[in-house]
């Protein structure tokens, strides 16, 4: 189970870039506690999350640096 209180956030994903830092927006934590495979934790605003590796992490922001996602927005 993912411990908010252990894990190491890394950004808080604000709607309309409105910068708050409430905790119930989305989060992306570091978990160091987890196996290497689960460490990079990815939350969003309806309580649930998903885990991943550094490396699977380290994918989607090059798929994202290359565009691949821009037909997200």
């Amino acid at each position: 189970m993912f411990d908010i209180t252990t894990a190491q956030p890394l950004a808080t994903f604000c709607p309309d870039k409105c910068g708050c830092g409430d905790p119930a927006c989305p989060q992306l934590f570091v978990d160091e506690s987890a196996p290497p495979e689960q460490r990079i934790v990815l939350t969003d605003d309806f309580g649930s999350h998903v885990r991943m590796s550094a490396g699977q992490f380290g994918d989607l922001l090059a798929q994202a640096k290359n565009g691949a996602l821009d037909t997200i927005i």
